[in-house]
This record gives structure tokens, C-alpha cells and sequence, in this order.
């Protein structure tokens, strides 16, 4: 593959990814117009982005590329039990870290039932699942595929975890500290779903990382922070103002504990690809 042809189709996935969410929004959108409750309209715009990605990407691959979209780790659906248990682990084991060994206040948002609905349905749907898979299809399915049979795997790895902690801080009004510390790990945990995908063979298996660890660490349930997050129904308030533990401005997702998460399920994963190798 050309070096043109595999920068064009990285930056089709990123399209496709901004046009399918846009066109989920304003789906939803419709349907909160037409009183459907706003709760639902967050589970029907998961669907349709995630729905919708997958579908042009699939059509993009295989009319326009001419190649089968398992080239680019999208083959039949299928999860491993190991990566389901690791998904479920990661989060709860770091928030459990937060909760039992630093100092903080619960503090509630004091939301009503239908705000709770409204919070975590957006919280699962869509910033959970559906931005969990349609971020691996395109980072770590699309992306890394077209630049490994470009180059090779060092650079399909790292450069879209690159991008993919570059992205994280784009029209953020962060310090540079805090824009540092969420690229360093931003890209980590890109390398992380790289090697969980690797792995597999699949990004169905990185996906379910990543929308488990959204759902958990992210999605309005119990946040954990420096201040109250009003988008949460319950926010764990820390105690501790250092950098590395609050991770910033960005939060834990960037903190030092979590870097070490994404750093040892990376270094599982690559040891099952080397074991795989082996036999």
C-alpha cells in the first residue's frame, strides 16, 4: 500500500467517525423534539453511531479500498472471556484504589430519578459503548491496519496512539502540564488497545475494553476528582491536589495510576503475542 493511499483512508476513518456521530446527534435531536424522552434519544443516538460507523467504514473498505473489512480488524463478532474480565477489572480496580487509599467526600449531584435516567444513558450508550467500539473500528481497526501494510507494526502501533492522546486535548483550555500528561497518557493507552487488538486479532476485543473502562471511569455513575463533577450523579471529591494522582485537569484517566494500568495490561497483551508467536 502507498504511503498516499494509507494516510487517505486514516483520515476517511476520522471523517466517517465525526459525520456518523454528528448524524446520531442530530437524529436524537429530532426524536427529543417529537417528545421522546431524552433518556431513550441517548440510546438511540449510541445505536445509530455506532450502527452507522461500522456500516460506512465496512462499505468504504470493501467498494472503495477493495479489501475484506477482517484486513482490518473487523472480522465476525466475537469476544474473549480474558479480555471481558480484564475490561471489567481495570476500572474497578483503580477506582477501588481512589476510593480505599486517598482521602475524599462524597458529594451528590442531588439529581432526580429522570436526570439519573438521562446521565447514565448517555453515560452506557453512548459515551460507553458506542464511542468505545466506534473508536477502536478507527484508531485500531482502520488506522492501524492501513499503516502497518504500509510501514510495519512499530509505527501502525504508535502513531495512531499518537494522535489518539493528541486528539484527547484538542480544544481543551488545559495547562500545559495537564495537556502533557493527558497526551503521554492518551498515547499509552492507545498503545494498550493496539496490543489488546493485536492480540485478539479484532478490535471487537479492544472495544469492549474501551467501552467497559468508559462506562466505569466516565459515564456519570461515580466520578472521581479534584471538584465536583455536576455530570455525574455521585462525584468521590479528593482530598489530594497532586498532579500525578488527580491526573489534572483531565482527571484520573490521566493520572499516574492509571498510566500503570494501561502499562501492565499493554505488557500482558504483548506477552500473549509473543506466547502466540512461539506456537
Amino acid at each position: 500500500m502507498s504511503t498516499k493511499k494509507a494516510i487517505g483512508i486514516s483520515f476517511v476513518a476520522i471523517f466517517i467517525l465525526i459525520i456518523a456521530q454528528i448524524i446520531a446527534q442530530v437524529i436524537a435531536s429530532v426524536f427529543v423534539i417529537i417528545k421522546i424522552p431524552y433518556g431513550i434519544c441517548n440510546i438511540i443516538a449510541g445505536i445509530i453511531y455506532v450502527g452507522l460507523t461500522y456500516l460506512i467504514l465496512k462499505m468504504f473498505i470493501s467498494k472503495i479500498v477493495k479489501l475484506p473489512v477482517s484486513d482490518f480488524g473487523m472480522p465476525k463478532f466475537e469476544i474473549k472471556i480474558r479480555w471481558i474480565l480484564i475490561a471489567i477489572l481495570l476500572p474497578c480496580i483503580i477506582k477501588g484504589i481512589y476510593v480505599l487509599i486517598f482521602n475524599g467526600e462524597y458529594v451528590s449531584s442531588n439529581m432526580n430519578g429522570n436526570e439519573i435516567f438521562n446521565t447514565l444513558s448517555a453515560g452506557v450508550a453512548f459515551t460507553g459503548i458506542a464511542a468505545g467500539f466506534v473508536e477502536e473500528m478507527v484508531f485500531r481497526g482502520v488506522i492501524l491496519n492501513a499503516l502497518k501494510k504500509r510501514w510495519d507494526m512499530k509505527v501502525a502501533v504508535i502513531v495512531p496512539s499518537m494522535l489518539f492522546g493528541i486528539v484527547h486535548v484538542l480544544g481543551q483550555d488545559f495547562s500545559i502540564g495537564s495537556c502533557l500528561l493527558v497526551i503521554i497518557a492518551g498515547t499509552m493507552v492507545g498503545v494498550m488497545f493496539s496490543m489488546i487488538a493485536i492480540e485478539s486479532g479484532s478490535v471487537w476485543n479492544s472495544g469492549i475494553v474501551h467501552a467497559i473502562w468508559n462506562i466505569v471511569i466516565i459515564g456519570g455513575g461515580l466520578a472521581i476528582g479534584e471538584k465536583m463533577d455536576p455530570y455525574s450523579v455521585m462525584t468521590y471529591v479528593l482530598d489530594s491536589k497532586v498532579f500525578a494522582i488527580t491526573g489534572g485537569e483531565f482527571g484520573i484517566e490521566s493520572s499516574v495510576i492509571s498510566l500503570i494500568g494501561y502499562i501492565i495490561v499493554a505488557g500482558i497483551a504483548f506477552i500473549m503475542i509473543k506466547s502466540n508467536r512461539k506456537n
